[in-house]
This record gives structure tokens, C-alpha cells and sequence, in this order.
């Protein structure tokens, strides 16, 4: 499918390859993994053709279709729906459409055998491309991905940049290239959603190269590692847990040959200082010499699993209860987030919130930390508790022209210089590396100074609202080791499953409008997750995991604004309900035509075929006018 061949790429005078081969087949899933600045984007890039290796080659197949999702896609704007945006996958199948529409046009007055031939020609191409149902795939993908119904129609523009990145994502899937290359897809999805495009990628027919620091999601996406290491593509049989296992066997035979060659090298060494100076034995001694400067050095292991030990430092130990809510009801005008919720968190608690975007994990961390009052209800913060609140947004705080280690100087730790160094040792700042500004840091660096800084502040009450966005797997692996040795009390948003198993003992969910608590672990969650959807499922009741409707406070008052309405909003209800009717009539009648028009026998009948098209095309329209004035009604 496409073959890599001593590929050459430098950025300035920095090699990222040298001599790099890979070969892609059709059904590859491909993990692409190595630290950061390895050059995994980059290589996506070249792919593409946005950048030009300076040497060797990239040759595809001539059937090979890429679709690129990567983070300049945030910057697409437009007033147009997401729908529609989603939908532009179908290019070729929307200017057909338009093709027909204008055949249709004609047949008001044209009935020729030459135009009803085009039209069947035309319309045989259209359902090949999947026309006949393009919508209702382009709702699936974008409903799959956390969209509501409702939402369908908004405009692009009115999203935030993850959502929109949600919609770029539908439409490259919706494209079904041969080769699916996608760069952080996890980054702005929430945890319903990711396990969605699993199952999704699960089922693809192509090929898919991921760049990914989730590894619970390259586990079950993919079927191959590639590391990027040392300038060269580096491919392991298997998904990322068989890469680490193959890896240290790997690592366990380099080692062991290392070893073995050094220690030659050091008897060969003594020999050639011993004799080189004896004329019986001189010639021997200069054949070692050649011998050792023609040698193939073997490297030694290098170890990416860095290691942390923290000293943290409180000012003073909180008492036993940290924090109590109760009977907090929150609103945002008449949208109901939290209702008769109760929190209670005691010293020494590991909480983490998980769920679904737009449930109210934000809000209901800002509630916890005062920065927000609730509509109603008790906040009472414990006694001695210092609370510090890490979120994406503490990047924008750090001042740009400090340099790292003065960032962490003026954090007010009171920590000596040395100690800061140390500490930023642990989060991969080495030696010369701390004098760097701010303002050159990558978006991981920037997390992980921002990181430091909250786990220095002396706080023995964390807040960590999405910690592990931007940070690759060394990185996340030293925060995981740095809150396993705090000895506080912390609450962490995240969807990186492998990050929330290895530091929560509890796991807090938001469902019915109510915080939940699950007093274990989250694989242990999961498994009782599951058990519920099984045994709902069984009784025949709805999922658990299914939002329910507003509570029955709110329909009441909903249900008593109707009974006092105007008349002229009792008719408008009442031709609501009528134009609904008439709707789900029209639906199903177009499902028939539909049906009827994907049968490639119809083809051979070209007055059944004219009657067909003209009936759909009447019933969309008039569906669609009945769409128009049952959303001029809903909102009376």
C-alpha cells in the first residue's frame, strides 16, 4: 500500500530520520509512538506531501486515499451546520444531487428517453456513492461522537475548538479513505466518545496509523506499534502492551550483547596495552587496534522510564473532612445541572471524575473550589484545607518572558533553587534546559511546568481538571508516580483510563442530575458498569447509562406555564402535535421511496423509475417545509 525507503528528514541541522524504511499493508492499524519531538507528526506529514523528505522515498499505491485529521483543523470556520460540514465527505454524491435536481427540473417540460436515461445513469451513480443515505450516516458519526440531535444544525462557528475538531474528525471518517491517519484524536473527546471511535476503528476496513498518548485506546485500536527511536521506524507485531513486553525482551538481548562486547573490548584493550610495546608480540597488538577500529559498536540500553521521588511539603495537615456540600442544586438560567446533590470528601481521599462532556464535571469542580456559587445549597470547606486548582487554563497564567526555573521561583514555595531543579528534573527539565523561556515551550511543556507548579505549592487539597492533555507517555507516567507519593486529598478529571486506574481509589459519576460515587477503582467501575446495562437490559428497563429526562419539578412547572397560555399558544401546540404527525407519516413514506430507488431493478422500468423520482422528490420537499414550521412552532 505505501512503502517507506531510507527516508532523510532534517529540521535545521536536527536529523528526526535518517534511513528510516516502513512498510504499510491495507488492513494495518498502526500505533505511531516515541517521545515527544521524535518527529511522529511529522511523519504524518510527509505522507500527505505537506512536507518534502530530503531523501529516499514515499510511494503509494495510485487507489490510495489519505484523510488527515490534525490539530490545523481547529482553525476552519464557518456560519454553515455542522451537518452540512460533515456532509461535505460526500462531495461527489452532493454534485449529483445537484444534477438531478436541475433533471427534475426539465422534466416538467422534457420527457425524452435520452433524459430519463440520464437520469437513471445518474441516479444508479448516486446510490453507489451512498447518496440515498449520506444524512442519515453523517448523523450517526456526529451523534456517535457526544452530538445531540438538536445540535445537528448549528452553526460551526458556534462551537468550541474540541467540538469542532469532533466535526472535522466525523467528516475525514465519513470520507472511508484507504488510510486514516490521525494525529491526538483522543485529545478533545470525552470518555463515551472515545469508546465509540473504538469500536468504530475496530470495524474500519482500511488502514489507520494513530498518533496517541492514550494507551488504553492504541491497545484496542491497533494491531502494530511503530516506535519512532534513534532516527528510524521501529515496528513490533502487536498492539502497545505487546510492545512493552517485546520491547523489554528486546532490551533484556541488546543489553546482554552490550555487555558481552564491552567486555571484549576491555580484554582486547589489556592485551594491546600489555604487548604493544613487546616486538614478539607487536603485530598481534596492532591487529587488535584494526580489529577495534572496524568494530560495529553495540549501544547500550537507553531507559525512557523515568523515575521520580518527590518530597512533598504541607504547612499545616488538614483536618479529617476536607469538604462538605449539601443539597446543592445548580442552574445555568432554566438548564438544570445539579439538583439535591450531596459531596463529602474526606483527608486522603483519590477521586477522580469521569463521564461524558457536558454533564457538568467543569462546574461542578469550579463549585468545589468556590470559584462558582451554587443556585442552592451548603459549601463548607474543612478546617486547615489549602486547596490549589490546576486546569488548562493555568498555561495562559505562566508569564511568557520568565524563564522556567524563574517561573517556579515566583511560585512561592519557598523552596531553595537546587530543590526546584530537582523537581523539575522529574518533569524531564535537565541541566541547561530550565533557563528556557516560557514563551519557546510546546503545549506539553507548558502543562508540564504548569504541572510542577501546582504540586509544589504546598496545597493538601489538588484539583486537577484534565492534567494529562498535551502530555506524552513519560510524562504522564511521572505525574501518575508523583500523586501516588502525595499524601493529600485530590479530585482529577480525565479520560485517559490507564492515568484514572493507576490514582484513583474512588471514581465519581454524574448521572440523574446527582454526583454518584463508586468506592473503588475503575476497572472495577467498569465491570459494574457493565453489570447494570446487563441486568437493565435483561428486566427490559432503559440503560443506566441513558440521560433521563428534566426531574418532575421542572415538568410540573413546565406543564402549569402551558395550562395558563394564551390562546393563540394552545393553537400553536395544537398544530405542533399535527405538523408532528404529519411528519412521522412523510418519513415513513420517503423511507419507501428510498428503498424502492436502491433496488437496481427499477432501473429497467424507466416509467416506474420517473414516477419513483418524482414521488421522493415531491415528499422531501414537502417534508422539508414541514421541518421549517415545526421548528417555527417548538419555539412559540
Amino acid at each position: 500500500m505505501i512503502s517507506i525507503s531510507d527516508l532523510d528528514f532534517h529540521f535545521g541541522s536536527r536529523a528526526l530520520y535518517d534511513n528510516a524504511s516502513l512498510h504499510i499493508k491495507p488492513k494495518d492499524k498502526i500505533g505511531l509512538i516515541g517521545l515527544n519531538g521524535t518527529g511522529k507528526s511529522t511523519l504524518l506529514r510527509l505522507l500527505v506531501g505537506e512536507y518534502k523528505a530530503d531523501g529516499g522515498s514515499i510511494s503509494m499505491a495510485k487507489d490510495v486515499s489519505l484523510g488527515f485529521l490534525n490539530q490545523d483543523l481547529l482553525s476552519y470556520d464557518t456560519h454553515e451546520s455542522i451537518l452540512h460540514v460533515a456532509m461535505q465527505a460526500f462531495g461527489e454524491a452532493l454534485e449529483l444531487q445537484k444534477k438531478i435536481d436541475d433533471i427534475l427540473v426539465l422534466f416538467e417540460t422534457d420527457y425524452s428517453d435520452d433524459l430519463v436515461e440520464k437520469l437513471a445513469d445518474m441516479q444508479e451513480r448516486f446510490e453507489a456513492l451512498g447518496g440515498y443515505t449520506m444524512q442519515s450516516q453523517a448523523e450517526e458519526i456526529l451523534e456517535g461522537l457526544g452530538f445531540t440531535t438538536e445540535e445537528l444544525s448549528k452553526p460551526l462557528k458556534t462551537f468550541s475548538g474540541g467540538w469542532r475538531m469532533r466535526v472535522m474528525l466525523a467528516k475525514i471518517l465519513l470520507q472511508k479513505p484507504s488510510l486514516l491517519l490521525l494525529d491526538e484524536p483522543t485529545n478533545h473527546l470525552d470518555l463515551p466518545s472515545i469508546k465509540w471511535i473504538e469500536n468504530y476503528l475496530a470495524d474500519y476496513e482500511g488502514a489507520v496509523i494513530i498518533v496517541s498518548h492514550d494507551r488504553e485506546f492504541l491497545d484496542r485500536t491497533t494491531n502494530t506499534t511503530v516506535e519512532v527511536i534513534g532516527g528510524k521506524l521501529v515496528p513490533y507485531a502487536g498492539n502497545y502492551s505487546y510492545y512493552l513486553e517485546e520491547k523489554e525482551e528486546r532490551n533484556l538481548i541488546q543489553k546482554g550483547a552490550f555487555e558481552n562486547q564491552q567486555s571484549q573490548i576491555r580484554a582486547a584493550e589489556r592485551f594491546i596495552e600489555r604487548f604493544k610495546a613487546k616486538a614478539s608480540k607487536a603485530k598481534q597488538a596492532q591487529s587488535r587496534v584494526k580489529a577495534l577500529d572496524k568494530l560495529e559498536r553495540i549501544e547500550d540500553v537507553a531507559s525512557d522510564a523515568a523515575k521520580i521521588n518527590m518530597k512533598f511539603q504541607f504547612r499545616v495537615e488538614p483536618g479529617r473532612h476536607i469538604l462538605r456540600m449539601e443539597h446543592v442544586m445548580k442552574k445555568y438560567d432554566q438548564k438544570l445541572i445539579f439538583r439535591d446533590t450531596h459531596v463529602h470528601i474526606e483527608r486522603g481521599d483519590k477521586i477522580a471524575l469521569i463521564g461524558a462532556n457536558g454533564k457538568g464535571k467543569s462546574t461542578l469542580m469550579r463549585l468545589v473550589a468556590g470559584t462558582e456559587a451554587p443556585t442552592d445549597g451548603k459549601h463548607q470547606l474543612g478546617h486547615n484545607v489549602i486547596m490549589s486548582f490546576y486546569a488548562q487554563h493555568q498555561l495562559e497564567s505562566l508569564t511568557m518572558d520568565n524563564e522556567i526555573i524563574q517561573e517556579m521561583l515566583e511560585a512561592g514555595s519557598k523552596r531553595s533553587e537546587m530543590e526546584l531543579r530537582s523537581v523539575l528534573g522529574s518533569f524531564l527539565f535537565t541541566g541547561e534546559e530550565v533557563f528556557k523561556k516560557i514563551k519557546v515551550l510546546s503545549g506539553g511543556e507548558k502543562s508540564r511546568v504548569a504541572l510542577a507548579k501546582t504540586l509544589i505549592s504546598e496545597a493538601n487539597f489538588l484539583l486537577l481538571d484534565e492534567p494529562t492533555n498535551h502530555l506524552d507517555m513519560v510524562s504522564v507516567n511521572i505525574l501518575i508516580q508523583a500523586l501516588e507519593q502525595y499524601a493529600g486529598t485530590f479530585i482529577v478529571i480525565s479520560h485517559d483510563r490507564f492515568f484514572v486506574e493507576n490514582v484513583a481509589t474512588k471514581i465519581w459519576y454524574i448521572e440523574d442530575f446527582q454526583l454518584k460515587e463508586y468506592p473503588g477503582t475503575y476497572a472495577e467501575y467498569e465491570q459494574w458498569q457493565e453489570d447494570r446495562e446487563k441486568a437493565a437490559k435483561k428486566a427490559g428497563l432503559p440503560s443506566p447509562s441513558v440521560p433521563k429526562p428534566q426531574p418532575k419539578e421542572e415538568k410540573k412547572a413546565e406543564s402549569t406555564s402551558h395550562k395558563t397560555s394564551s390562546p393563540d399558544q394552545k393553537k400553536a401546540l395544537r398544530e405542533l402535535a399535527e405538523v408532528e404527525a404529519k411528519i412521522d407519516t412523510l418519513e415513513k413514506e420517503l423511507a419507501g421511496y428510498e428503498k424502492e430507488l436502491a433496488d437496481p431493478k427499477i432501473y429497467q422500468n424507466t416509467a416506474q423509475l420517473k414516477d419513483a423520482t418524482l414521488k421522493f422528490e415531491q415528499v422531501k420537499k414537502e417534508l422539508a417545509q414541514l421541518n421549517n414550521r415545526w421548528e417555527m412552532l417548538a419555539e412559540v
